[in-house]
């Protein structure tokens, strides 16, 4: 007998490979099974793909129940659960999460009642170790940026700078098995001076679409129930938007305590939102590379010095130290461009004229970072800084391991921004905004990335081909120079000598021509690299607001239908506002520092 499903509610398919559902239909199961909560079948119309299993109910033909099997059979309404029940959940921890009383409630048509609460759901069917229902707020939250710190070379993590101890190897830190309390009595985090508990969490109902939602919430209430509606969870459990907490953010799940300088503003500009400035602006020189050595000699690196200017006290960085950086601030501000470090280099790393081109790109990316309004008051880029490693080896120490124990990351950091108001924001014209940024990010990317080629093709030919042919003109003229030298006559020395110095003068020339680019095609060029650095990084920006988006539409379509709540839409409308000002607010500081910043700056150099 094919096995056959009604459909409890409607499901719209947003992916390849799922197909829509209509409430009461029919369908053909081609397995019983689930796969991570979704099943496989084909609906009325003949499409076939997957279904959220929650969405349908298994149609089964009626049997009696088998003598001696132990108990009663079966209700049909628990098409789901096994024939034999299911072992009793271990007690969880007093820490652990408490789920609702009514999160386990099986799926029931809307003429049916609940059995009694006799029910326990399975210890094997959660993914979270020893059946504790103990989610990882890196599962719930997202991990933040996706950034892998690179390795190799002399800019390995070798000596005890780093050692193994990580984030999540931390008690209580974002990423480890310690889950917040949602009343704000977590242990360490309650009456800590200058802290506000903010928590974006309500009884909204979150449908679970993707294996990394928690399995524990409740999914649906019986169709026709004001607020049964849900705003689902992507199925790409790896897209941006949900890796960098704007998910969880926006359908309200951030919850954590802010305390008053991580507090980041955004403002209205003449020109619309952007960033607060910075009280006390600065600059910072990066000078003298040194090659150092240590171990005996058996390990070499390059040393920068750099200095400061609102602290005027010098402290030496290498490459790995800027790498670490980029790592934590990519983690942290996902809204946010944080500018590309030069790349590496396998072979040559202690040549002068490697040394010298890294150091000027590092230049460009210390301005870059230095004349964010953000990312220039940030905790770790101050550390960084102001800490002599070298001198204070223990406070550097310190200032690292709380830069990556920092829970303001994924979700939470969207609890930092503090935005205008909203009804200063119309969400149609920030998605127009949003598209027309898109569009020139686009044709700002193939504009650069022609000139690169143009620019770098130019340079090989003043490099040598130039060169080269400027020295055959001059060769040229040293040998007729030769040739006249046979005369011995007095009065033509005068000539030889004069067609002698063209040929000299030519040799120069080509000389100036193979020089040429480092006075004004690599300055071009570095610059050019690090724009495209941060015109990389746009794309993923604009999918975590579009994606935020996304769910207020779905929201609006649901309280239209009579199935939210309109103060819950509200809701999620407001995160994504707070989403969108952040978003506007790097878009306006991308355009100031393109006209007035460093471009502005070179040209008129």
């Amino acid at each position: 007998m094919a096995l056959r499903a009604r459909a409890l509610y409607d499901f719209r398919s947003e992916n390849p490979g799922e197909i829509s559902l209509r409430e009461h239909e029919v369908l053909s199961l081609c397995s019983e099974q689930d796969i991570e909560g979704w099943l496989e079948g084909v609906n009325s119309r003949g499409d076939r793909g997957l279904f959220p299993a929650s969405y349908v109910q298994v149609i089964r033909a009626p049997e009696p129940s088998p003598a001696g099997d132990g108990g009663p059979g079966v209700p049909a309404r628990y098409a789901n659960v096994p024939p034999g029940g299911f072992e009793p959940l271990p007690a969880a921890p007093p820490s652990s999460f408490k789920p609702p009383p009514d999160a386990f409630q099986p799926l029931l048509l809307p003429h049916q009642t609940p059995p009694p609460s006799t029910f326990q759901p399975p210890s094997a069917g959660f993914p979270y170790g020893g059946g504790a229902l103990q989610p990882s707020p890196q599962q719930l939250y997202g991990g933040g940026g996706g950034y892998q710190a690179s390795q190799g070379s002399d800019d390995d993590w070798d000596d005890e700078w780093d050692d193994s101890s990580t984030v999540a190897d931390e008690p209580g830190a974002l990423g480890s098995g310690a889950y917040p309390d949602f009343d704000g009595s977590s242990s360490g985090g309650g009456g800590v001076a200058g802290r506000y508990r903010l928590s974006t969490r309500s009884d909204l109902s979150l449908g679970s679409r993707g294996s990394s939602a928690p399995p524990h919430h409740p999914q649906h209430h019986p169709s026709g129930a004001k607020s049964s509606a849900t705003v689902s969870r992507n199925l790409n459990r790896f897209s941006t938007f949900v890796k960098s907490g704007g998910e969880a953010f926006v359908l309200g799940e951030a919850s954590g305590f802010v305390k008053d300088g991580d507090k980041l503003c955004v403002v209205l500009g003449p020109y619309g939102p952007e960033w607060q400035e910075n009280p006390y602006p600065f600059q910072c020189t990066i000078d003298d590379p040194t090659k150092q050595t240590k171990f005996k000699g058996m390990k070499s690196y390059i040393s920068y010095k750099l200095v400061p200017t609102h602290t005027q006290v010098p402290v030496h960085r290498r490459y790995k130290h800027f790498d670490w950086l980029y790592a934590r601030l990519a983690e942290k501000f996902p809204v946010i461009s944080v500018p590309h470090l030069p790349e590496k280099q396998a072979t040559g790393r202690f040549e002068e004229d490697f040394i010298s081109k890294r150091r000027k790109g590092l230049i460009w990316w210390m301005n870059h970072m230095a004349s964010h309004p953000v990312l220039a008051q940030c905790d770790v880029f101050q550390h960084f800084l102001t800490c002599p490693s070298s001198t204070d080896e223990k406070a550097w120490k310190q200032g690292k391991r709380k830069a990556e124990k920092d829970e303001m990351v994924g979700a939470n950091f969207f609890l930092t921004l503090s935005t205008p108001p909203a009804a200063a924001l119309d969400l149609q014209e920030v998605e127009s905004k949003i598209d027309g940024f898109k569009s020139f990010t686009k044709k700002m990317d193939d504009s650069a990335l022609q000139l690169n080629h143009t620019a770098n093709e130019f340079a090989r030919k003043q490099v040598t081909g130039f060169k080269k042919e400027y020295q055959k003109v001059g060769q040229s003229f040293r040998g007729l120079s030769q040739a006249f030298e046979l005369d011995q006559q007095a009065f033509s020395v005068g000539l030889n000598q004069a067609i002698a110095f063209t040929g000299d003068a030519y040799d120069a020339i080509g000389e100036l021509f193979a020089d040429q680019p480092r006075q004004d095609l690599d300055p071009v060029m570095d610059l050019l690299a690090l724009y495209q650095g941060h015109l990389a990084n746009f794309p993923d920006i604009i999918h975590v607001q579009k994606g935020a988006l996304t769910k207020v539409k779905e929201s609006r379509r649901h309280v239209e239908e009579g199935k939210m709540e309109v103060q819950k839409a509200d809701g999620i409308q407001d995160r994504c506002n707070t989403i969108s000002f952040a978003t506007l607010a790097e878009i306006h500081h991308f355009h100031q520092i393109r006209i007035c910043g460093t471009v502005t700056k070179y040209i008129v150099l």
